[in-house]
């Protein structure tokens, strides 16, 4: 039986179908602020995917995020089919929310087909087996922390992970900009190729802007710290399942105006490159107030 976070997860990427091209999602409080933005990506990818015939895949998605999404409405998703070729297909997707687009992505479909084929190797890193799950917070250090990210940290999602090289995100170090993280889904996931696309596609939201942050000694949990996704890029080369570890190779090649680059690159435990991602964030830092006597 499907674990309870696991089924809610699939439940929020199935959406309701209000006309042809017309889809409503609910939204999930992970304890952040605002809809976390893995949500609205595996949704709009989920809205593309229903309106597409035969056997056709996404292979890559380019989105914006326009405006905070509110954690306590509905999102409506409008998909506009741009063009259904011999090879291709292309979806437009807008995310409204009180009568305001929040959301807006491209999505390209392709037919499989023969082709030339290369990647670039995996990182040597420990296997996930290997590494220790993330330590829970001492409850001296979850104490001080503010309240929504008291509930965002101790609310048990449907994905885990296991970092190569932690690191102390409340008293984060100076480290060069790059990661790698082991992550899968908590519980088995249906066989739907679909599903699992729109599951990567949630969880790729995790980790990768934060990369930006790793040469400043910063971190999101951090007061005067303000993050936010900008836009976001995703590319989808071979198979994978979601319920099956990944790697997630992320770096940063450059911040600058209040805004950071992250690239990352997922892999399955054998090596094989399943999909590539990019996301440029904003990050500002606010000045720190002295303390009050």
């Amino acid at each position: 039986m499907t674990s309870p976070v696991v089924h809610e997860l699939i439940d929020l990427l199935a959406l309701e179908r209000l006309e042809d091209n017309l889809f409503r999602g609910q939204s999930r409080d992970i304890g952040t602020k605002y809809v976390f933005g893995g949500q609205v990506l595996g949704q709009a990818l989920s809205a593309a995917q229903k309106t597409v015939d035969g056997p056709r895949y996404a292979h890559s998605l380019h989105a914006y995020f326009l405006r905070a999404g509110d954690i306590d409405a509905p999102i409506v998703y409008s998909v506009e089919r741009t063009r259904d070729g011999s090879s291709f297909s292309v979806r437009r997707v807008v995310a409204v929310q009180h009568g305001q687009p929040i959301f807006v992505c491209t999505v390209s479909f392709q037919i499989e087909e023969p082709g030339v084929e290369h990647q670039l190797s995996m990182p040597e890193v420990p296997m996930p087996e290997d590494l220790h799950p993330p330590e829970p917070i001492p409850p001296e250090e979850f104490a001080k922390i503010p309240v929504k990210l008291q509930r965002w940290l101790g609310m048990k999602g449907p994905f885990e992970f296991r970092p190569v090289y932690p690191r102390n995100e409340f008293n984060p170090p100076k480290r060069p900009p790059y990661q790698q993280v082991w992550f899968r889904l908590s519980d088995r996931a249906p066989d739907a190729p679909d599903l699992h696309r729109a599951m990567l596609a949630y969880a790729s939201d995790f980790h990768l802007v934060g990369t930006a942050t790793f040469p400043h000694g910063i971190s999101y949990f951090q007061p005067n710290v303000q993050m936010a996704s900008l836009d976001h890029a995703l590319w989808f080369h071979r198979a994978f399942r979601v319920d099956d570890w990944l790697l997630y190779s992320c770096d940063s090649p450059s911040a600058q105006n209040a805004r950071g680059l992250s690239r990352g690159m997922i892999y399955t435990r054998e090596g094989v490159l399943v999909a590539s991602t990019a996301q440029e964030g904003l990050i500002r830092l606010a000045p720190v107030e002295p303390r009050k006597a």
